[in-house]
This record gives C-alpha cells, sequence and structure tokens, in this order.
C-alpha cells in the first residue's frame, strides 16, 4: 500500500518518524506531504532518508516533466494519515482551504482520510476546533482523538499525540473493507490464572496473541469488538472494549454477561480446564514431604455457549494440542457444537508466544482449510472470511 504522510508544525512532528517505520514495517511505502512549520522540528533529510523518497513540501514542486505533484500524490496514494495534524490544519480542511501543498493534496485526494490531531488541550476543546473535527469525520475521515497526558507546554490534558499503534491501526481499517460494520464479535484471548495461594498460581504457556490478532481484524473490518483477555503482555492497540479478568471463573462469569450481545463468538482463549479446590489465604510453607493439591474441573465455557447459543449466532473454537491435531480438533468441533474449530499444535517452540502459526480450520460443512507458517493476522483475516460466509448464510436462513 502506498501512504500518503501528511506532517504539520507541532512538537509531535518528530514521531512522524517512527510512524514511518512502523508503516514500512508492514510492507507499505511511504511518502511525505509536511508543512514549512513541521521543518522547524523534524528536518528533510530525516524525513527522506526514512521514507526513502523525496520529501513534498513545495505547491508548485513538478513531480515529473507534466505532472503537478499535489495531483500525481492525489492519485498515487490509497491513503493520506496527518500525523500530527494542527489545530490550523484542522481548519484549513474544514474550511476548503488550499494554501499549501498538503491543503491542496487534501482536496485533491479521493483516498480515504485518517487526521491524527495533536496541539494544546484548550485549543482541542475549543468549539471552533470541535466544529471543524465533526465536520472532517462527517466527510468521512477518520479522526484518532488525541491521548491525555503531560503536554510540551508543561499542562495536562488531551492533546498529545495519540499513541502511534492507534493510528496505524486506524489507517489499516480506513484501507479495509468494512465487512463486519453492524455486527457485534466477541473474543477470549490469552491464558488465565489459577491461584494456590497469595503468591503462587497456576497458568499455562499462552500469549494471548492469537486472541488479540482475531480481534483486531474484526476492528479493521468495522466489527464492534468485546476483547474478554486473561493476563497478558498483549496490548489492545485498536478499537475495543477491553475486559481483563484473571480466572477461568472471571472469563465465564466475563463472557456470559456480554454473549448475548455478540453475533460471533471467538473463544480463543487458553483457559485452565482445572484450579485449585481450595485458595490458601496465607502463603503455603514448604514442609518435609510432598505436597499434595487436589484440583477440580472448571466450567467448559464453549460447551455452555454451544448450548446455550441463539440461533443465528456462529461460535468459533480452539483446539490446542500436542498431538493427533486434526482428529482432536474435530472431535472437539463435534462435541462443543462449535461451527468452526481452529485446530493447531501447541508447545514450547510451537505457537505459544510466537507472531506466525500453522493451523488447521475445521468445519461442519467445509474441508479442512490448513495454513501453514503464517503471520497470525493472516490466519485472523482467512477465520473472519470463512465466519463472514457463515453469517451471510444464517442471514438467509440456511443451515
Amino acid at each position: 500500500m502506498f501512504i500518503a504522510l501528511g506532517v504539520t508544525g507541532c512538537i509531535g512532528a518528530y514521531k512522524a518518524l517512527e510512524l514511518i517505520r512502523r508503516f514500512q514495517q508492514l510492507g507499505h511505502e511511504v511518502q511525505v506531504a509536511a508543512t514549512r512549520h513541521a521543518l522547524e522540528f523534524v528536518t528533510p533529510l530525516s524525513l527522506e532518508t526514512l521514507s526513502r523518497h523525496p520529501l513534498v513540501t513545495d505547491m508548485f514542486q513538478r513531480a515529473g516533466d507534466w505532472e503537478i505533484e499535489h495531483i500525481a500524490l492525489a492519485r498515487r496514494s490509497e491513503v493520506l494519515c496527518v500525523a500530527p495534524a494542527t489545530a490550523n490544519c484542522l481548519a484549513k480542511f474544514a474550511q476548503g482551504v488550499a494554501d499549501d501543498f498538503l491543503s491542496t493534496l487534501y482536496l485533491s485526494t479521493q483516498a480515504p482520510v485518517v487526521i491524527a490531531p495533536a496541539m494544546n488541550q484548550a485549543m482541542w476543546r475549543h468549539p471552533a476546533t470541535r466544529q471543524n473535527v465533526d465536520t472532517l469525520r462527517a466527510r468521512g475521515a477518520r479522526i484518532v482523538d488525541p491521548g491525555a497526558g503531560y503536554l510540551a507546554c508543561g499542562e495536562e490534558g488531551a492533546g498529545r499525540l495519540a499513541e502511534l499503534p492507534l493510528i496505524v491501526e486506524a489507517v489499516m481499517a480506513a484501507t479495509t473493507p468494512q465487512s463486519l460494520s453492524g455486527r457485534t464479535v466477541l473474543v477470549t484471548a490469552g491464558p488465565t490464572a489459577e491461584d494456590l495461594d497469595p503468591i503462587r498460581f497456576i497458568t499455562n504457556r499462552s500469549s494471548g496473541k492469537m486472541g488479540f490478532a482475531v480481534a483486531r481484524i474484526a476492528a479493521r473490518r468495522g466489527a464492534r469488538v468485546i476483547l474478554i483477555s486473561g493476563p497478558t503482555r498483549e496490548e489492545a492497540d485498536f478499537s475495543c472494549a477491553l475486559v481483563p479478568v484473571r480466572s477461568a471463573a472471571g472469563m465465564a462469569e466475563a463472557v456470559a454477561a456480554h454473549q448475548d450481545e455478540a453475533d460471533v463468538l471467538v473463544m480463543a482463549a487458553a483457559v485452565a480446564d482445572y484450579t485449585p479446590a481450595r485458595i490458601s489465604p496465607a502463603k503455603i510453607r514448604k514442609g518435609p514431604g510432598p505436597l499434595n493439591l487436589r484440583l477440580v474441573r472448571t466450567a467448559d465455557i464453549l460447551s455452555r455457549l454451544g448450548a446455550e447459543r441463539r440461533p443465528g449466532q456462529v461460535l468459533i473454537g480452539f483446539a490446542a494440542e500436542t498431538e493427533a491435531i486434526e482428529e482432536n480438533g474435530r472431535r472437539k468441533l463435534l462435541a462443543k457444537g462449535a461451527d468452526l474449530m481452529v485446530a493447531n499444535r501447541v508447545g514450547p517452540d510451537h505457537a505459544f508466544g510466537q507472531d506466525w502459526n500453522t493451523v488447521t480450520i475445521l468445519g461442519r460443512e467445509i474441508a479442512p482449510v490448513r495454513l501453514e507458517d503464517l503471520p497470525k493476522d493472516t490466519i485472523a483475516a482467512r477465520l473472519w472470511d470463512l465466519a463472514q460466509s457463515l453469517l451471510e448464510g444464517a442471514k438467509e436462513g440456511n443451515p
């Protein structure tokens, strides 16, 4: 994807350098269009070196023997991302002023537009700025609201440039068909932790990466996402309602509280099958002999959903296996009453904690779909393709 990155004159302009890198790491090409004041904060050499494209600032800069640069870049770009965008930039865009290259590019492009404002907190709250933001949103621009915190001016409040992962996700969503718009999806992710005492607990190796990938791709496709996650280092750098839980019981309770809202239920979490029968209120002391622990079964969330889900809901489970992957996955598919089952081999060197995975997606009415050594985001996208087919079938009344 070819991204035109607009940079305007505020202290957050230096973050454009890291934003270029993040887009490139995802395989995208970036060309920068900077305002004259942006170059007071970041140098042309830095922007050109990182983007590997000429920096464009001049309204009358020529792209070739005959092309006018702002028209050429507008035609070439698949998305225009402006980060940071000052209050002045927002006002120009909203009022249709085209007195520099970036504002002219904005009026010229027919590509999706993503705008990440950054300014003093009073400027962000000002009625004129609020009206300009509303106008741009109404015209279809995606606005990534600034974050709150300590500002360069020494004040605190909303105004600092949004975290870069949120901006990247907004760009990805802007260029992704909104095939899940109007849908609500519930995704579970990560491990659970079953406490033994105030210090120790039982858990597993799940990192939550696969569940977060499933939630991320759903959000990119326009879904309202409810993400219920056990303890994990993963960050929800996309639009979702994050519900943190710790134990299997906590996850079961959270799922029950939200399941009726969802069109699709994706149970990607590695929920503990057993939990201590009793949690010691004090640290369990070391004794001379072995320690015997009594474990009891936890609630089977997937089985309950298979029995209780309402008509038209799509249910997807995950089968983490160490052997007979497809056979065990299919057995679980039928036993749990799921529509799809994602079966994969797990272990210290397989799946857990890695960004890539090999899985087989099993369904009642489809041939097994094997996805080998692919990024988890890619696997999540393929899973959503299949889930959307089931949703369309449910809407048409097909079995």
